[in-house]
Formats: structure tokens, sequence, C-alpha cells
């Protein structure tokens, strides 16, 4: 399937708006609300929507400190990539985790309450996981902007 360009106004309005009621997205694309409904449908089942979410104020829930954390591993054997990546989606505090290429092996974004919270991450959990030879860890001081919105 291709998206053309009334698909990509739905998935515009839908990333930025996920509760709008399908009344308000036809209008919004200028579509009738039942062409909208099938549309967002195939959409969906042809997996261009994977999921709706909610998303949470990390200050709000008490964990606003973001720590990226570069990991190195022992080696480069599909057993012991396989055991981080096993492992690694354990540890809730881990929002994502990327299998970079370039000076690190793994690119990690981490939440936690504070400083002492993420020492303790780091020793109790990530220090822990299968293979870590060495880990680099940057705290962002400041958010500047951040988006789910992928551009379509």
């Amino acid at each position: 399937m291709t998206l053309d360009a009334t698909d990509r106004r739905i998935l515009t309005v839908l990333q930025k708006q996920g509760r709008i009621s399908n009344a308000e997205l036809s209008e919004r694309v200028n579509l009738s609300a039942s062409a909208c409904h099938r549309r967002v449908q195939r959409l969906e089942e042809e997996g261009y929507i994977r999921d709706y979410v909610a998303l949470l104020d990390t200050r709000k829930l008490g964990r606003p400190t973001t720590v990226f954390v570069e990991i190195t591993l022992s080696g480069q054997a599909d057993e012991v990539l396989e055991a981080f990546e096993r492992e690694v989606k354990k540890i809730p505090d881990v929002l994502e985790c990327h299998l970079m290429a370039g000076s690190a092996d793994y690119l990690l974004k981490v939440v936690a309450e504070d400083t002492e919270d993420f020492a303790r991450i780091h020793r109790a959990k990530l220090a822990r996981l299968p293979g870590v030879q060495g880990m680099q860890s940057s705290f962002a001081l400041r958010t500047v902007f951040k988006t789910t919105a992928l551009p379509v």
C-alpha cells in the first residue's frame, strides 16, 4: 500500500492528537466520517499505525533526569548481543535501546529521579547486564524539544 496525501494528513493529525474523535478527524482532513474511519482502519491493519499511547510527564511522575548511556560490550558474537538485548528489555528505567555503529555498541535512554537514583540503576542494573565491558553516561541538562511525531 502506498500513502496518498489524505493518508499523510490523517497520520499527521493522529500523531499529535491520538484521542481525536473520528468526526473531528474527518473534518480536519476533509473526508466523510465513514471514509475517514475506513482509512484509519486500513492504516492500522497495514501497520502504519502501530499503537495508541498516552505520553506521560516525567517530572510529574518523579523521573525528571534523562541519561544517555553508551554501552560497549566485550564482543560482537550473536550470543553476546542477544543476551544483552534480552536482559536490557527487563529494566523499566530504560526507555530506549539502540544498536549503534561507531564507538559504542548500544545507546540507552534512561530516566531516573536524580543522580543518586541513576547511580543505583547503574550499579544494580546496567553494570550487571551480560557482556558489558564499559559505559559512558551523559546527563541531559535540559530538553530543548521532544517529539514522537514522524515526518509524513
